[in-house]
């Protein structure tokens, strides 16, 4: 009965963030902000994550082609595909999770806690529209570009760290890339990222925006907001899986 409470109680607010909405001059510069701390500040570890999971998808790939009837060129394929069907929006928005989900939910909590929501609130201001629905779309646009760029990086480490131990060469590994590219691929990945960045972003807030008590309970709402996060993107991705592949 609590887990149909709860799933209740999400669609409802939900649908809050969307109903007695602000004036769409509002947002915009709430949206941009929200953009700064979403994407800008969360570059830094998505470069390092994603460069170095592609350097040991690259020499693990490496060093388990043993058959000599199998070009290298195999090794970029093999990175290629599991950058784009799952390294680079799974792992990275799993990544995303911990840092843009628990700071979600501590921020919104704080403001909970401390009773900012309930002054918003009392203005006449829906604060589930002002506060929450800037973040989303944020989300919804920064990380799927947050996994572009992870993408990249994790191909670039592939080449670089294959150049770099002569596992593999760099033309073989870009005649790897290119060799039987599916375009779809591109698309399934983007598709990933933005429901597992709605996922992060409207998780996270319900978790925050529904905190009651002191710090003790802002810990908590983060801690679940990220296990609960991330249970959503791995249930999510096997779905999108089924239906689209």
């Amino acid at each position: 009965m609590n887990i149909i409470q709860n799933w209740g109680k999400y669609f409802l607010f939900l649908f809050s963030t969307i109903r007695n909405r602000e004036p769409f001059r509002v947002y915009p510069s709430l949206i941009l902000d929200e953009m700064v701390k979403i994407g800008t500040n969360s570059m830094v570890i998505v470069a390092i994550v994603s460069t170095f999971i592609g350097m040991v998808t690259c020499l693990q790939t490496a060093d388990n082609l043993v058959s000599p009837l199998v070009p290298m060129s195999v090794i970029g394929t093999i990175c290629r595909d599991m950058t784009l069907l799952e390294l680079a929006p799974t792992f990275t928005c799993v990544v995303l999770a911990g840092k843009v989900g628990s700071n979600l939910a501590g921020e919104i909590g704080s403001m909970r806690i401390t009773e900012q929501i309930d002054a918003i609130d009392v203005m006449g201001i829906n604060s589930s529209s002002y506060l929450i629905l800037p973040k989303i779309i944020a989300a919804c646009i920064m990380i799927p570009a947050l996994c572009i760029l992870a993408a990249f990086l994790s191909l670039m480490g592939g080449y670089l760290i294959g150049e770099i131990t002569g596992a593999i060469s760099p033309t073989d590994f870009v005649a790897g890339i290119r060799n039987g590219f599916r375009p779809f691929n591109v698309f399934f990945a983007l598709t990933k990222s933005f429901v597992f960045a709605f996922l992060i972003s409207t998780i996270s807030s319900y978790k925050g925006y529904f905190t009651l008590g002191g710090a003790l309970e802002i810990g908590q709402a983060s801690t679940k907001a990220v296990t609960n996060s991330v249970i959503g993107i791995l249930i999510a991705d096997l779905i999108l899986a089924k239906i689209m592949i």
